[in-house]
């Protein structure tokens, strides 16, 4: 694989431009292998996912392989993974790789981490990872570090939609800022840096933020305009989300959304013209609602 070309923002914001702002999630639940009636090993695997990638490369914006359903089958499931973003990152449409890991650690680990998903030549190398800052966000140096020297970029968790989430991502820390609007004033600090260094429309460190958080950014004072990267929005489709969600979460940020979506898709596979329509379904519904 060659290096990026361009960073990251840069290259995602052409992608939207070209596509719209819906990212497809590769998502190999057990079920959708039965659905499609293919076997739960990593045969299965592989020609799911890539039948997925054939069907939406040059199509969607970006593609987003959950790690885990990939890890459950051990190394064979792993190579999958390889295989998957491999391909994704050689085709020609700019379509963009977002590995959805939520790595976290510190020191040493989070290096490991770095160098094995956001490193030139590393075989598992995406466009984007998905991050968790809950370590702290300065333990995500070594990614941020490794992620702006290879041209990549980050999806750092920030205020998920499950219900979970709201015991620590609400939460006010020290200095009186919610943790949620801590984790986008730092993600904006370094888009900054990042925007002032290329003159670039978008920076490479984006946030996850759920479409079905209702009003919670503007209860928690959260400007995601201010963050000035991309917006990664799981939940529409059958997570529940839609248009009047999607308005309502992102009011006065849409152009950064990029909303994403799996089971909603994946579900009128096996055939990859009707994957292809449930595509641009999703794109239509969210260009509406955000732009």
């Amino acid at each position: 694989m060659n290096p990026p070309t361009a960073p990251f923002g840069a290259r995602l914001a052409a992608a939207m431009d070209d596509y719209g702002p819906v990212c497809v999630g590769i998502d190999p639940h057990p079920e959708l292998l039965a659905a499609w009636g293919l076997t739960d090993d990593a045969d299965g695997l592989r020609t799911f996912a890539l039948t997925v990638v054939d069907a939406l490369v040059g199509r969607v914006a970006a593609l987003k392989p959950q790690s885990a359903f990939f890890e459950r089958h051990g190394s064979a499931g792993i190579a999958v993974l390889e295989e998957v973003l491999a391909t994704v990152r050689a085709a020609d449409g700019g379509t963009q790789a977002v590995l959805d890991a939520k790595r976290g650690d510190i020191g040493s680990t989070m290096e490991g981490y770095a160098d094995a998903y956001l490193r030139d030549g590393a075989p598992l190398a995406c466009d984007a990872l998905t991050v968790s800052p809950y370590l702290g966000f300065g333990s995500l140096t070594p990614a941020v570090e490794a992620a702006v020297r290879a041209g990549r970029g980050l999806f750092v968790l920030a205020l998920t939609s499950n219900p979970q989430g709201a015991s620590v991502q609400h939460a006010v820390g020290p200095s009186g800022t919610p943790v949620a609007r801590a984790m986008a004033l730092a993600a904006a600090e370094l888009n900054a840096a990042e925007l002032d260094r290329t003159g670039g429309p978008m920076g490479s460190i984006g946030l996850v933020v759920g479409a079905t958080v209702g009003d919670a950014v503007s209860r928690l004072g959260i400007d995601l305009a201010a963050v000035r990267g991309p917006l990664l929005a799981p939940g529409l489709g059958a997570q529940g989300a839609g248009a009047a969600e999607l308005a309502l979460a992102f009011a006065g940020a849409g152009r950064s959304v990029l909303a994403a979506t799996s089971r909603a898709v994946l579900a009128a596979g096996p055939d990859r013209a009707a994957v292809r329509t449930a595509a641009l379904a999703a794109v239509r519904e969210a260009a509406s609602a955000l732009r």
